[in-house]
């Protein structure tokens, strides 16, 4: 990662970010583009690529993952994610709202009915974070956000950061620790433990 890294969000910006964009033109979309982002950890451009077949099961349901393939991310970092219900409900909504039957549809579309693309999806993260006046925070935000939740609270479902790292759909657990916020709240709580 290039320069400074994206801010990792509060838990109140993300109750701020769903409202306003539940305020925006297509809110469904809105909040289910948010969701992708904060609860399933995707990159942009795999928020633009996810299709409906990605997201439902045989019958034609909501599944219980996101089968991402590795066409649809960046490199080799296709991954089975398990779906947040938040998430899963929000894509609900969506899919009723569209009307949408068609498995190969994109999930995230335009104003024109497209798909959108990637450059598209990180210049709308960009606008809704300047307009709720959310300093330093880009379409990664909510990746960061998504990995450092994760990584904080894998330990209480038995699970470690090679999980985290697996979720993430990073080669190396290297690069899974350079997106964690350390917490110094933590660190000190944790001294007084030893």
């Amino acid at each position: 990662m290039i320069g400074k890294q994206a801010k990792v969000l509060r838990a109140k910006d993300v109750i701020r970010i769903l409202d306003y964009a539940s305020t925006l033109t297509y809110p469904e979309r809105n909040v289910v583009m948010v969701l992708l982002s904060i609860k399933a950890g995707l990159r942009a451009k795999e928020i633009a690529e996810l299709t409906w077949a990605m997201v439902l099961d045989p019958d034609g349901n909501a599944a219980n993952h996101i089968h991402l393939p590795s066409s649809a991310s960046k490199g080799k970092s296709g991954r089975i994610i398990p779906l947040h219900p938040q998430l899963k409900e929000a894509l609900v909504v969506l899919r009723n709202t569209q009307h949408l039957t068609e498995p190969q549809k994109h999930i995230i579309f335009s104003k024109h009915g497209s798909k959108m693309h990637a450059c598209n999806v990180a210049h709308w993260f960009r606008k809704v974070y300047a307009s709720l006046g959310l300093i330093g925070c880009s379409s990664h935000s909510g990746r960061r956000t998504f990995i450092t939740n994760a990584a904080r609270k894998v330990s209480t479902v038995g699970g470690s950061l090679r999980d985290v790292q697996l979720l993430a759909g990073h080669a190396s657990l290297s690069m899974t620790q350079r997106y964690i916020d350390a917490n110094t709240d933590a660190q000190r709580a944790l001294i007084h433990l030893l």
